[in-house]
């Protein structure tokens, strides 16, 4: 009820107050500054007692945010839960500090880990790039603006999809001419069950 009170843009699915999305814009003198994000908020049967699953759904360059899935490895929403938390402290504090102050120790997207580490500048290009194929405020409206209620999955994905592969291929031109190798460097093995959200692919 506090984030449908704020000043946020929430959209319930089907009316269901135990899921909906929330318009998440990208904090400020951050790289990701301008970039429009839609999260995907489930809230188990059991909350608050349980975390809540939340995810991205138009992709985020980000070590922590699973590129495919959206989902984010944020010890809050996962081991160190409490029901003090409450999801308007989530969307204002805890995920923009996730974005300024990233977790390069424990990564769900490995190249933009490393890339964090050995080289900032093209870290930013590529949050940027991503930005502009994905989350622009153009993008965001022309894949969810119309669209309320829905879950954003349908035809959406198929947009996403298609991107995603010349994205793809981009990436890997980028790694080899880095030196880094060709390999896919995006690695989900150490997500759990609570954080698996949206498969962008399905």
């Amino acid at each position: 009820m506090k984030l449908l009170m704020s000043d946020h843009e929430v959209e319930l699915v089907n009316d269901n107050m135990q899921e909906f999305h929330v318009k998440f814009c990208g904090p400020k003198d951050t790289p990701y500054e301008g970039g429009v994000w839609r999260l995907h908020v489930e809230l188990p049967d059991n909350y608050p007692y349980k975390s809540p699953s939340i995810g991205f759904v138009n992709k985020i360059f980000h070590p922590n945010i699973d590129v495919a899935s959206g989902s984010i490895c944020l010890d809050v929403i996962n081991s160190t839960w409490s029901p003090l938390y409450d999801l308007k402290n989530i969307v204002e504090w805890m995920i923009p500090g996730l974005l300024k102050e990233p977790n390069g120790s424990d990564p769900l997207n490995n190249e933009a880990a490393t890339l964090q580490l050995r080289d900032k500048k093209l870290y930013e290009s590529k949050i940027r790039e991503y930005i502009d194929k994905y989350a622009s405020e153009e993008r965001y409206n022309q894949l969810f603006g119309g669209d309320e209620g829905a879950s954003g999955d349908d035809v959406d994905s198929v947009d996403l999809e298609d991107e995603d592969d010349e994205d793809d291929d981009d990436e890997d031109e980028e790694l080899a001419a880095d030196g880094t190798g060709g390999e896919s460097l995006e690695d989900s093995d150490g997500l759990s069950d609570e954080l698996s959200d949206i498969d962008m692919s399905s």
